[in-house]
């Protein structure tokens, strides 16, 4: 663990997670990831106490090819129904939205896709009655986080230069 960056005297496991993964802690956990125009969604369920993070790159998956989890539209159901699985209920459920940085764009469709992919973000879980209660989103610069799955504290660091 960095030292300052999400320090304690407990020492949590730590899980990275990459594009496409969706990784949810039943035991206390810490999980990171690095996000550019990605976006991750910490969902936590506040009786249980369990936590879960995903990474996804592009918003919407269209019904051709792999219905894979590197899409939001299939990554952020997916995760709510794993929470699920586990026992928690929506009511008890919370959410932290990060990432969808304009980080290298070189013409209009990049900038768009990490706005893109924020948006389908807060429309599913406004569909599914989550409560976003964080968020650190858009802008020039990627975003290293990590979640502590018992308590849904979340340290951010940002990378690279404002441009």
């Amino acid at each position: 663990m960095d030292a300052g960056f999400g320090a304690t005297d407990k020492v949590y496991p730590r899980h990275f997670i990459h594009v496409g993964e969706i990784y949810i802690a039943e035991k206390p956990s810490e999980i990171a990831t690095v996000l550019g125009s990605c976006v991750g969604v910490c969902l936590f369920d506040r009786r249980l106490k369990i936590g879960g993070l995903n990474h996804y790159l592009l918003p919407l998956w269209n019904g051709n090819g792999l219905k894979s989890p590197k899409f939001g539209n299939v990554s952020i159901p997916k995760m709510i129904e794993q929470m699920k699985a586990l026992g928690c209920k929506i009511g008890d459920m919370e959410a932290k939205v990060f990432g969808g940085a304009s980080v290298s764009a070189t013409n209009l469709e990049d900038m768009m896709i990490g706005k893109k992919n924020i948006v389908i973000a807060k429309e599913i879980l406004a569909q599914n009655k989550i409560p976003i209660v964080a968020e650190d989103t858009g802008g020039r610069r990627g975003r290293r986080i990590v979640m502590r799955s018992d308590d849904n504290r979340v340290w951010l660091r940002y990378t690279g230069t404002e441009g």
